[in-house]
């Protein structure tokens, strides 16, 4: 499906997550003319990519406000928030949409900042997103009709998959699981590798084994509707070398119960943050 829009779009800073979604949304059609980005101090390489596409940089708020946006989507990180949203105000319309993938910035933050007739989503994505193959849970205000909603989803679809939960305290679970997951992934790689050194192979082919593991099973669960139990147990043989290890990560203390504390720990720091 080609992305496009009446009315411009505006990304609000132009890091990593921004850049992932601006380049998915330029692969996807969306019209470079259409797209304006706001970013006092791009890096070197964001801006060689922006000003290359043809996307338009730094333009005034009071232009942009005249081009009536029907998008603005924020990715500054949210210690900025409360710097960078005062000055969005003019921006705020009935028929514009504010999404929002800055961690730990409620709805009503949000709203105290732009206006109580802002209509906003807030959204968090994962850094997949950069390869395209991101998660991304949302959940928005009251004033957000369903016609929005389809837009942000589809804007957000652009580097990945898209769900929605109706009540904002479960983006801190959120989070914890697709948030911060793909750091517990990129562990269990160094824990993988690490163990593997420890059985006595190089480091460099006990990494390779291990990214490759990782990455290999992560594809299978991406490819295929079976439960990753099923996948687990298809490769499980009683008796068994992956039954062995499996009766160590599987018992008291294993990795489990070790999962739950860990992201029960995200999901309070998340709600910490929100406050």
């Amino acid at each position: 499906m080609t992305l496009m829009l009446q009315r411009p779009l505006v990304l609000v800073g132009a890091g990593k997550m921004g850049g992932a979604l601006l380049s998915g949304w330029l692969a996807g059609g969306l019209s470079p003319k259409q797209v304006f980005v706001r970013d006092p101090s791009p890096s070197d390489e964001a801006a060689k990519f922006i000003l290359g596409a043809g996307v338009h940089l730094n333009a005034a708020i009071d232009d942009l406000a005249a081009r009536k946006p029907s998008v603005v989507l924020l990715a500054v990180k949210p210690q900025l928030m409360d710097q960078v949203l005062p000055d969005l105000a003019p921006l705020v319309a009935p028929d514009a949409l504010f999404i929002s993938i800055a961690a730990g910035t409620s709805l009503h933050r949000l709203k105290e900042l732009l206006g109580a007739e802002a209509r906003i989503v807030r959204a968090m994505p994962n850094t997949p997103a950069s390869v395209g193959r991101g998660m991304t849970v949302a959940c928005a205000n009251a004033l957000v009709s369903a016609e929005q909603r389809a837009l942000a989803s589809e804007l957000l679809a652009a580097v990945g998959d898209v769900d929605w939960v109706e009540s904002e305290p479960l983006i801190d679970a959120v989070t914890a699981i697709s948030g911060s997951g793909p750091a517990y992934v990129f562990y269990l790689a160094e824990c993988l590798a690490a163990a593997g050194e420890a059985l006595g192979l190089e480091p460099a082919l006990a990494l390779r084994l291990a990214r490759a593991t990782v990455s290999g099973a992560g594809e299978m669960l991406h490819q295929l509707d079976d439960a990753p139990s099923t996948l687990r147990k298809n490769v499980t043989s009683p008796g068994g070398t992956t039954a062995a290890a499996l009766d160590v990560l599987m018992g008291e203390g294993g990795l489990s119960p070790l999962l739950r504390r860990a992201t029960a720990a995200a999901r309070d720091r998340s709600r910490e943050l929100g406050q």
